[in-house]
């Protein structure tokens, strides 16, 4: 597996000083529909993104920003993707040209599991996802920080797929609420191979047991409902742009104001979106329960430094945060619920859908 040496960004005198403290952090971040806009729904979809350039692979909008951002903010990413293994010097490419870095990239042995006539495994997430991810959390070099607190982590994927329910499962996992035993009959029922659910359990029994999983960020590329995701509690927060995702990861100290308004211009110059939609992308979350409004004065600050640079689309940037400075008094404190209790085995049962449809 060729890794790319962990994220190292420049950061001016003023940006250093704005951002919060450098603690280890990690975000393990889906490929497919996360972060590029691909598709494997058909044959045909598998060739065209095969023979596609790297430059003509298309990016979700901003987030090649919010990736470049956690580069600078020393946040070491890990990219996991149902991508079939042969594309790996094309994504890299790709990465690339978008001036990503990242640590590990960790792509789907497919054309292995055509010649072990292992079809299931083609298009199935949890026996792939699960103990990848489990292997990678293994794999570091220490799963604490200097002062003893284990490394935590940000999750990032979509909801083609089934990435609420593998992330969660992950993070029950490393948390220790889910049991061998469980964790077996969970992946047997997601129609998981044997070897797959031995390695998954393996790897389990090697993970320090704590709150590792910080966040579990869904990008919603369907457009499904929010709500669908609150069976698996407020670590899942659905996003629907990647602004979003970085106000969630601002307000949760993990980067600081200055990244999230040069998400916010990626979107404004790249994608043509106005002040109105960056301010009711804050909105959104905070009627959901994801925000409370206390990172907004740190926002201010930063588009004043900003301001004085006469940076590209200033101007929408300095709507959008008068606006959020206005709203501020009014904005909901941000939700705190139970850890939901998650039954496994139910959603396991039937997160395959489209599996069981081609036996």
């Amino acid at each position: 597996m060729n890794d790319e040496e962990r994220p190292r960004g420049p950061r001016s005198p003023a940006n250093a000083a704005a951002s919060p403290p450098r603690a280890p952090f990690i975000a393990r971040w889906d490929l497919d529909k996360t972060y590029l806009r691909t598709d494997f729904d058909t044959l045909r979809d598998l060739v065209r993104t095969a023979i596609e350039r790297p430059d003509q692979k298309r990016t979700v909008p901003g987030a090649g920003s919010l990736l470049r951002e956690l580069g600078r903010a020393g946040v070491e990413t890990h990219i996991l993707s149902g991508s079939p293994e042969q594309l790996r010097s094309r994504i890299e490419q790709k990465l690339r040209l978008d001036g990503a870095r990242w640590a590990s990239l960790t792509l789907k042995p497919n054309l292995q599991n055509i010649l072990r006539l292992r079809f299931r495994a083609l298009r199935g997430q949890l026996g792939y996802k699960l103990p990848a991810l489990l292997q990678r959390r293994c794999e570091l070099s220490d799963q604490r920080d200097p002062s003893g607190a284990l490394i935590r982590e940000v999750l990032l994927g979509d909801d083609a797929e089934a990435d609420a329910f593998v992330y969660s499962l992950y993070a029950d996992v490393c948390e220790g609420r889910v049991t061998p035993l469980e964790l077996g009959e969970v992946m047997r029922l997601g129609h998981a191979y044997d070897d797959t659910i031995l390695d998954a359990i393996r790897f389990a029994s090697y993970v320090e047991k704590g709150p590792v999983v910080e966040r579990i960020l869904i990008h919603l590329d369907r457009q499904s409902s929010p709500s669908d995701f609150r069976i698996f509690g407020d670590r899942v927060v659905p996003f629907y742009n990647y602004l979003q995702a970085a106000f969630v990861l601002h307000e949760d100290g993990r980067i600081a104001a200055h990244a999230v308004l040069r998400v916010a211009q990626s979107l404004v110059v790249a994608h043509n979106f106005d002040s109105v939609a960056l301010a009711r992308s804050y909105v959104d979350l905070s009627r959901r329960g994801h925000v409370s409004g206390r990172g907004i004065a740190s926002l201010a600050a930063a588009y004043g430094e900003l301001a004085q640079r006469r940076a590209a689309g200033a101007s929408d940037l300095g709507a959008m945060v008068a606006e959020l400075t206005r709203l501020c008094s009014d904005l909901r404190p941000a939700v705190s619920r139970p850890h939901a209790e998650i039954d496994y085995r139910a959603l396991a049962a039937g997160h395959n859908r489209r599996s069981k449809r081609g036996r």
